[in-house]
């Protein structure tokens, strides 16, 4: 990455599970050097792109680079070269986006101490929650990684066992979520305004999908398990829980409850204690 106003580039060596948030008008170059596929999964908040709702992305080369936009007049007289040069600097690279490079030509190697600050692998990061045969949740945020507060957002990994359920819960900060399923498949619904269903959907690997603000989600893991990423448009995000120690339903008086769900006494205690003793991860059912 050449990060704005830098004088030269930072390359990072990356591998599975790494976070690199890159920040706007960062200009950035990915390359793999292994020998096997890489996946890289682009995130992020999209209210202020050019055109909302869709990343911005500013080429410098090939078919629809900015080299290309402007007149070889234009481009001779900026960089100081003929226009014949300046021909050839346009036009070499024919491809868009995507390049592959020809066989043994070498590419720069990662600069030391800088990988540790830019770059925070969540899957070897220790869980915030993790609950026996329901499995694990990660929160990263810029406590955490001080990096990931350049670009105003945060994320979380849930690693779900087999069956498993991640209760109901929503942004009480007014954030959005943006989620996407890496392993594993399960079942998610999404509730909103006025208690309608605004998602009920089978999802697998590769999927992705939005939690609006306010809206509330729950996910039910497949006999496989289920693994996914969460990027949230809040550097601190604020919970609020259905269910554990921490759920609204327990912080409520118990004549509140009565009168609300319009149950006996007996019940309301009856929930209360089952609502003490979930968790936010659960089990699966005996």
């Amino acid at each position: 990455m050449v990060f704005p106003k830098a004088s030269e580039e930072v390359v990072l060596k990356l591998k599975e599970g790494d976070i690199l948030p890159v920040p706007s008008g960062a200009v950035s170059w990915w390359y793999n050097d292994g020998d096997s596929e890489l996946v890289i999964v682009f995130l992020g908040e999209t209210s202020k792109a050019y055109v909302p709702g869709e990343f911005t992305y500013f080429l410098l080369t090939g078919t629809l680079g900015i080299l290309g936009g402007f007149s070889t007049e234009f481009n001779s007289r900026a960089y100081n070269i003929s226009n014949e040069e300046a021909v050839k600097l346009a036009k070499s690279q024919t491809g868009v986006l995507l390049i592959k490079l020809p066989e043994g030509q070498k590419m720069p190697h990662s600069c030391k101490n800088s990988t540790d600050k830019l770059v925070f692998n969540i899957d070897a990061a220790l869980p915030d929650i993790h609950v026996q045969n329901a499995g694990l949740l990660t929160a990263l945020t810029a406590k955490k990684f001080p990096f990931l507060g350049e670009v105003g957002l945060s994320a979380t990994l849930v690693k779900l066992d087999a069956n498993a359920m991640s209760s109901p819960e929503y942004a009480a900060d007014s954030s959005v979520q943006l989620i996407y399923v890496a392993k594993g498949s399960g079942r998610i619904q999404v509730v909103g305004i006025n208690g309608e269903r605004a998602l009920d959907a089978k999802v697998k690997a590769g999927h992705l999908y939005v939690v609006p603000r306010f809206f509330v989600a729950s996910t039910i893991a497949d006999g496989e398990g289920m693994e996914y990423f969460s990027l949230i448009t809040a550097t601190q995000p604020v919970f609020a829980e259905f269910t554990g120690k921490t759920s609204v339903w327990g912080a409520l008086s118990p004549l509140v409850l009565q009168a609300s769900l319009n149950v006996a006494p007996e019940f309301e205690q009856l929930f209360r204690a089952k609502i003490k003793k979930s968790t936010i991860l659960v089990p699966p059912q005996n």
